[in-house]
Order: C-alpha cells, then structure tokens, then sequence
C-alpha cells in the first residue's frame, strides 16, 4: 500500500486537501457542550399541594401514584417523601431503558389517576433527568426600587424569557423568585351584618358576575353568529361596583362593604442577589448548540437589556462554560507546547530541521481530521471527548517519531530515499497497529461498564479510537510522503544523531553493561519492583475526582422549626450582614418556582451559594458560618460544601453511603422519637460511628384541631359545615379568576391579619335556628409534635438511620446483627445505600479489567506468534505504574478519575515501545544461525544489545517531548490546572521512573525467556 501511494503523491495530496476541507466543515457544525447528552435513567414526579400536612399528601397522593408506577418495565427503584405542601417520587430505571417512552408511560398512568387525586391540587410534574438540563448561566434580576417588583417579575415572565429564547441555541429558560399579584376582597364584618348581606353573596355575585356562556349561536338568515358574553369584569372599578342586595332588596355596592385592592400573592420563597431581593433567570442549551457561542449570544443580551431596561441591575453568575474553556485551553496548550518541545527534541536528537517541520505538518492533520469522525460517530466536542483526545494525542508523537525515526534509519543503512520510505513504513506498520490495539483494548470493555460510567467512557473511548486511527492513516500515508518531498532534493549524508545524543548513547551502554554483566541479581530485583505496585495502590489515598482550589461554597440550611419563608429571608439577611468575609453570594429560600426543580422543597429551608475571592477566605467563611449558625440557631440542620459545577453534579451519586430502613409491620404507623432513641442506642452497641436521622425520623411541633362532635350535634350544625368554615377562616379562599390575553388574575376573598384565636372567633357557622355562633365554640386547638416528613419504597413506608461513611466490618456487623434486633422489636429491615452500587461497580471494573488483560494478551501473541513474549509486554505495565504512582505520593496527590487517565496515557506509550523492540528483536533473531548453540546466545545478545541502542532515540524523544508538553500545566493556576495536574503527575513519573526500568527490564526478560532456544 504505501509503495503504491508513495508514488501518486498528487493523487494522496489532493485526498488530504479534500479530507481537510470537510473535516473543517464539520468542526463549524460539531456541538460544543460541558458534557455529552446522556439518557440518565430516572424521572422525578413533583406534586404540589397548598397548605396539606405531609400525611395527607403520602395518603392522598404519593401511595397512590407508587401503586400505579410499580408496573412499569425496567424499573430499579421508586423512592418518595413527602413534606408538608409538596410531594417527590424519583424513578430510577435500569440502564438502557428508552426513556422517551417511560416518560410517555409516565404520563399516561397520571392521566389515568387524575380522577382519583385531590381535585384542589395541580397535575403532578413529571420531570426527565438530562445532562442538558444543568444551567450553563444564572442571570440575577434586581429592581432598583422594590416597589417595581411585581412590574420587574412581568417584564422577566413577559418579556425577557422570550427574548432570551429567540437566542439560537437555547431551550428552556426557567426564573425563580417571581411574584404575582391578586385581587382582593376584604369583607368589613361589621357593616355586613349591620345590611343583613351574608358574606357567601359576594362569592356567588363575583362567579355569576365572571361566568362564560359556553356554547352557544344564533342563526339569522343564512348566518351563523357565536355569542359571546362581554365580561363584565375587566378591571378593578368594575369589581367594586358590582350590587349586593340586602334582605329588604336594597342594591350595596360591593366597595362600601369591603375593600378592593390589588395585593401581592402570598410568598413562598425568595431569591436573594447579596442581600437584595430579586429574580434569577436558569438558562438552558439545546443539545445541538455550541456552548462557546452562545454564552457569548448572552452577555451581548444582557447589554442591550441594561441598555433597554435602566429601572433594573442585571448580573451574570455561575458560567458553567468556564469549565468547558479550560478544557479547549488545556488542549490548544498541550498542542502548542507539544508541537514546540517535539520540533526542539527532534532538532536536539537528529540535528536536521526538516523533520521537526514534517512532525509540526502531521500533528494538526491528524486532529483536524478526527473531527471529521466525530462528526459520522455523533460525538460533541465536551469535556469528556475532549480528554479522550488529549489522551491520544501522546502516542500521536509517538508514531510520528516513530515512523520518521526508521525511515531515517533506512537511509543511514544505504537505502534509497523511496525505498528507505516504503521499507521504513512497512518495517513498524504491524507493531505500530499492535500498539493502537492494545490501548483500545483497554478502553473499549470500559463501554460496557453498567451505568452512567460506561456511557461517559463511550465518549472517551470513541475518541481515542478516532485520534489514534487518524494518527496511524497520517503515519502511514502522509508522512512518508512529506519525507520523501522534503528529502528529495538533499544530497548530503544523512546525519542521524547529534552530539547530544550520541552522549545519552554512551551513558545507557554503560549502564546497560554493568546490569547485563549482573543480569540475574539485575532481572531479580527488576521483577521485585513488580508487587511494589500492588502495593503502592493499596496504600495511596483513593478520590473520584481531582481535589480541585474551588472558591465557591453552597450553604444548605433547614431550620427545623415551623416559620415562614419571610422569616427565612430576615434570618439570611442577618446573617449575610453580620458577615465580614467578602462574597459573591445568592440564596434560594422556601419553595422554588424553577420549572426543573427535583428539590424537596420546604418553605423552611435554604440554599445559599458563595463565591469567594481566595481558597483561603473560603476556608475563613465556612469556619465563620458554621460558628454562627450553630451558635444563633441550634437546632438547625446545617450543610456546608463545595458548591458543585456541571461535572460534580453528574458525578457525584445521590443518598448516603449505607441506610438501615425500619419498616413496621402495620404500613400505616410510624415510630415515635423514643422509638427511634431505643433504636440508636442498639445500633451504637454494635458500631461507634452514630447514624443520622433520616428524614422520616425528623419531627416537628404541628396545630391541631379537635372539633366537638356533641356541642355540634346539640346546635344542629354539621361537621362538613364547621371544617368549610374553618378552611376559609384562617387564610381566605378562591372566588373566581379573571382571564384576558392569557393573563390569569385571581379573585380573593381575605380575612384581616390577626392572631389564630382572634381569627376562629370572628369566624361564626349557622345553627338550627339560623343564629351564628363563633367558631371557637366547636374547635380547640392544641400543639403536638408530628412527622415532618414521610419516606417510602416500592414495599411501603419506612424510616431510616444513614452514615455517610462506615467500613467494611461495621457494615457487616448491622447486615448480620440488626435483622435480629428488629425482628425482636416487631420491625422489618432493610438495607441500601451507595455502599451496594459502589461494590458492584468494582465487580464490574475487576471483570472488566481482566477482559482487557485478556484482550492484550490476545492482540500480542497474534502479534509475536509466542504465547509467552505477550507477558514480557504485560510485566513491564506495573513498573510504570509503579513510577506513576511514586510521583503523585511524593507531589501530594491521589489515585483519581485524571490521575487514571495519566496512567492509561503513559502505558500506551510504554507498551508501544515494548511491542517495538520484542518486535525488532524477533526480526534480528529471525536472521541467527541456531544450530550452535554457544553461537546463538552471543549472536542472541547482540540483536537484544543493538535493539536497545535502535530503541533508545524513539522512547527518549517521545518521553521528553510529551512531559515537556505537559510540564507547564504543574506550574499553571485555575480549574483547568487543577484538573489537568495528577494526569500530568501520573504521565512524567511513568516516562520517567517506568521508562527507565523497563528500558532494561524488556531485554532482560527476553533474554531469559528465549536464552534455552537452540
């Protein structure tokens, strides 16, 4: 093939300029996104239901859509709470399920229950779980006078969301901290019954006064005519003048026996920008948009809104893109630095600056034309595809100089410039295809890892697969050729090695003798190095994800007593004032309105997020809060973390690490505080870490009201009576709404502020006799301490303890011991946590492992026909391990997700070297006389000898080129750096302390293993 190419360079240029021309075509039309759009496996139902205790809401609403949903196909679990006024259910289905049509499914079965649910509450929300709905930026919204609120709240709902929506690229557009306004009435009780006008007459003359004809039409002649009735309620003056009639027929109008006026709804939550009240607009992309231009479409929205709208200060926060740019950063500058240190290296070690421009050529080709494969394999440029190409670009150079370094060496042994091409090519083109093989051999079982973690892997191993294949096409096709134009025209001698490395050259035979002349005691303590690996896994610290210098906190607060989301914010307020530490900060405070919203919300909680100048004032500020609040408010549930961008919250698994789930026999009851005490007191028997309530254990101090049945009976009133009277007695009621242009305006009847118990006895129900008597009479009112929360399963409710973190043994002592302890209380068990689905990801991991091992092991022998040089190769990967893992100890750092994918970077550079020269040494040894067998061990090593000084230039070039590449990420600052460093780390300490090694761990082991040949 190359012989046939090499001679139609036109033909193969012309191909290349083709290539290149689409491969642009498609970067113009590649999405570019934080992360690749992944079908997370689980929906989120979310009801709401006003002012209803958390019994009534499991009772009435969450059992019932539990029992219809537990049908559904490929469902892994259903988990519910409910709290007071709202309701949650998180499906979580197996991987692979069509989401599409659960989603569908979903639906229907609601539909289906509609009927059957409360009919003052609102459908359910059915929400889909999507890497794509994570906000790429928050735009803050604050009125400079708070009068505007309401008219700020309109001009976001109204006005900005559908100008942001225009922007190309976005999807949904979401705001918290919205308000509304209603009308309301306010009946004066006293001129009421002085005109003898029952309050319920308002109710009947607003909803007769409000109400449509339906359908209705006139013919006159051939004509049809629809009849419409004007609506007499347009505006607030009319509302006023509507006529109530007394009992003597006199015409009232409704202003004289009530007030009228336009009042805020009521609030139940709020949104803080500092310490000032406003409105944060969520924005949303498209799956298909590129991130990097339309955050940039935003800002420019953003600046004509301050141009159009001066009443309000917009601020843009949180731009998850930040993340996305540092990792484009990072590759332009591994491409940068790469293609300067490879032009250096190469001019260093060969003396000539043809082959430095040939490599510079080559480089950009190859990624240029992967995005071309991106765009036939469907991929995005993100974060993900974005590391797989950083991973391919190391063994990119590698083959590179690999190929150019042998065509070289063809020349210097007196081959003609083509034929030196052709037979350089050919020469490395099986090992090279080896190599390629072996490294996707370690990635693509990843693939098949269950979960989100297998998906994320098909992104990067994609990735790699296409940068590598492009990589060894360019190897083999182009630059064979751009050596032969550059080359064709020198005359001169080919000057192979420069001075430099003529000098690493007497260096390594020195080195290189003295172990050869040892070789035993040499291979012995090589291979002893071998279990320090297993060794240095075991005992270095182990984390998900980099330990990145985050500034940003997010505070999460329940105060665990029954206030108000007002309250909330004056506490906030308070707190942020008292605050010396400087912030960037906002607070999301009671009920969220975002559309996408899975929280459990609850009007006493808050979420505070701060952003703060230094890591070190970070550090200060949580110390700071923690203090406070525990100081001020005691009995508050406080958590303070790192506030999570895109990546964590993808990462990052929901629920606690093990949870025991006590469950009673009767589904309806629940365990009381005692209970729960006795509980604790035999699960600290057993383990000192003490578990945290979970939320089914939490209680709270609750209103409740006991209506005497025998003073009702006695009066002549009915029970339905009383409980109507008192539903509208305490907070008002709806009366009717006003509808115009899509506008939807409620229609209230209120009731003055005043104390509970002022409140039940100005409230009066209607006896026997027609008489009114004060509702106080009939209710008595007490306080009890109830559950705040109400926690199921697909088997019923139950109540849990949870550890965020236990070991092993402790966990086996609950699974073995507490069954028994809860069987003697007459309780059930069950156990669950992220403990389970981590234990099975490592099954899973060790399989897939092994697969891969075997993979390699498959690929090599086919490779060298031997089915024992394969383990050569393999015995070399825990030396670089081993290298890695010395240099993140000794730099501080941790075996992570970066750190992992260093190591994978390094080995393929490592076992590409070692399939190389087992490679070249079966070629030399191919050409030794065995019939003698003294002659055959010296000629023997000779070719291990001379394979390691032909070996040399290409490991050494490609180990500095690449750790140069990558070295000015150790002394870089910023998110980008941060995730960039243990990956780094885990590259320079395998290319050094693991080339090293197996430089001469691979000829020693040959020459053991084939030594006894005759």
């Amino acid at each position: 093939m190359v012989k046939f190419l090499i001679n139609r360079p036109i033909a193969v240029f012309l191909s290349f300029i083709g290539i290149l021309f689409f491969s642009v075509l498609a970067i113009r039309q590649l999405p570019v996104s934080l992360l690749p759009n992944i079908e997370v496996p689980s929906v989120v139902i979310k009801a709401d239901y006003p002012n209803t205790p958390s019994r009534i809401i499991e009772n009435s609403v969450l059992r019932p859509i539990r029992s219809e949903l537990n049908s559904l196909n490929n469902l892994k679990s259903i988990e519910s709470t409910a709290g007071s006024e709202t309701g949650l259910i998180r499906l979580e289905f197996n991987y692979g399920t069509r989401m599409d049509l659960a989603y569908i499914e979903i639906n229907e079965k609601i539909d289906r229950l509609q009927e059957t649910l409360p009919r003052g509450m609102d459908r359910p929300k059915i929400i889909r779980i999507n890497t794509s709905d994570i906000p790429i930026i928050r735009l803050q919204l604050i009125p400079k006078s708070p009068s505007d609120f309401i008219e700020v709240s309109k001009l976001a709902e109204r006005v900005l969301k559908k100008r942001i929506e225009q922007l190309s690229g976005v999807s949904i557009v979401d705001i918290n901290g919205f308000r509304d306004e209603f009308i309301a009435i306010l009946p004066d009780r006293a001129k009421l019954q002085a005109l003898t006008i029952p309050e319920e007459q308002i109710g009947q003359v607003l909803q007769s006064a409000n109400q449509e004809l339906g359908q209705l039409s006139i013919k006159d002649g051939q004509y049809r005519y629809f009849v419409r009735m004007a609506n007499r309620l347009g505006n607030l003056e009319e509302i006023k003048n509507l006529p109530l009639i007394n009992s003597k027929g006199d015409i009232v109008p409704l202003h004289r026996v009530a007030t009228v006026a336009y009042q805020p709804e009521k609030v139940l939550g709020y949104h803080l920008f500092g310490k000032e009240e406003g409105l944060v607009i969520t924005i949303h992309k498209q799956n298909s948009a590129k991130m990097t231009e339309l955050v940039p479409l935003v800002y420019e929205a953003v600046e004509q809104f301050k141009k159009d709208y001066p009443k309000v200060s917009f601020h843009m926060t949180q731009d998850q893109s930040n993340l996305l740019n540092a990792g484009i950063n990072n590759l332009k500058t591994s491409l940068v630095y790469g293609g300067i240190f490879a032009f250096a290296v190469l001019f260093l070690f060969m003396g000539n600056v043809r082959m430095p421009i040939i490599m510079g050529i080559t480089l950009p080709v190859s990624l240029i034309i992967s995005f071309l494969l991106f765009r036939a394999a469907g991929l995005s440029i993100n974060i993900i595809s974005l590391s797989g190409l950083a991973l391919g670009l190391g063994m990119l150079i590698d083959n590179a100089i690999i190929v150019i370094d042998n065509i070289t060496r063809k020349r210097k042994e007196g081959h003609s410039l083509i034929d030196a091409c052709i037979t350089g090519v050919n020469e490395v083109m099986a090992p090279l295809i080896s190599s390629v093989l072996t490294t996707l051999a370690v990635f693509i079982p990843l693939v098949f890892l269950n979960g989100l973690s297998g998906a994320l892997f098909y992104d990067q191993a994609v990735s790699v697969a296409i940068i590598l294949g492009t990589s060894l096409m360019v190897a083999f096709v182009l630059l064979p050729l751009l050596y032969r134009m550059f080359f064709q025209h020198h005359k001169g001698t080919i000057k192979e090695d420069s001075f430099i490395f003529r000098g690493i050259l007497k260096v390594y035979k020195l080195i290189y003798r003295a172990l050869w002349r040892f070789r035993i005691v040499s291979f012995l303590l090589l291979l002893l190095l071998i279990p320090g690996c297993y060794w240095m896994v075991n005992f270095i610290d182990k984390k998900g994800l980099p330990e990145i210098e985050k500034t940003e906190t997010l505070l999460q607060l329940s105060w665990n007593e029954p206030i108000d989301a007002a309250t909330s914010m004056q506490r906030i307020k308070a707190l942020l004032e008292e605050m010396n530490i400087e912030a960037i900060t906002e607070s999301d405070i009671g009920l969220k309105q975002f559309i996408l919203s899975v929280d459990e919300g609850s009007i006493e909680q808050a979420d505070i997020y701060f952003n703060f100048p230094s890591a070190e004032e970070k550090r200060q500020g949580e110390s700071w809060l923690l203090n406070y609040l525990q100081t001020r408010h005691p009995q508050a549930s406080i958590t303070i973390q790192d506030a999570p961008n895109a990546f964590d919250q993808i990462f990052n698994k929901e629920g606690f690490y093990f949870t025991a789930k006590w469950k009673t026999l009767q589904n309806d009851e629940l365990l009381d505080h005692s209970a729960y005490t006795e509980l604790e007191n035999e699960v600290n028997k057993l383990v000192e870490t003490a578990p945290l309530q979970g939320k089914g254990f939490i209680y709270e101090d609750a209103l409740e009201a006991t209506i005497n049945s025998q003073k009702l009976s006695a009066y002549g009133i009915s029970e339905n009576e009383v409980k109507n009277v008192l539903s509208k007695a305490l907070d008002g009621y709806l009366v009717t709404e006003i509808r115009r242009f899509g506008e939807v305006i409620p229609v209230r009847v209120q009731r003055p502020k005043a104390d509970l118990r002022s409140q039940l006895s100005q409230a009066t129900v209607r006896g026997k006799m027609n008489q009114e008597y004060p509702l106080s009479e009939f209710v008595q009112l007490s306080f009890t301490s109830t559950e705040k929360n109400i926690t199921a399963d697909r088997t019923g409710i139950y109540q849990s303890m949870e550890w965020e973190e236990l070991s092993e043994q402790d966990i086996q002592k609950l699974m073995n011991q507490l069954p028994e302890k809860a069987a003697e209380s007459g309780l059930m068990l069950d156990f669950d946590g992220t403990y389970f689905e981590d234990l099975e990801n490592l099954r899973q991991l060790v399989f897939v492992l092994l697969i891969s091992v075997a993979l390699l092991y498959f690929i090599l022998a086919a490779q060298f026909e031997s089915l024992v040089q394969p383990m050569i190769v393999i015995f070399t990967l825990p030396l670089g391990i081993l290298g890695a893992l010395l240099i993140l100890q000794f730099s501080g750092g941790n075996l992570n997700v970066m750190s992992a994918i260093g190591i994978i970077v390094m080995l393929g550079i490592m076992v590409n070297d070692a399939i190389l020269k087992i490679d070249t040494i079966n070629r030399l040894v191919r050409q030794i006389d065995k019939t003698h067998k003294s002659a055959y061990k010296e000629q023997l090593a000779m070719a291990i000898a001379k394979t390691g000084e032909i070996r040399l230039k290409p490991i050494l070039m490609t180990s500095i080129t690449t750790i140069l590449a990558l070295l000015p990420v150790v002394f870089s600052s910023g998110i980008g750096a941060d995730l960039q460093r243990p990956l780094v780390f885990a590259v320079i300490g395998g290319l050094t302390i693991g080339t090293f090694t197996a430089l001469f761990f691979v000829p020693l082991a040959y020459w053991f293993i084939s030594k006894k040949k005759a």
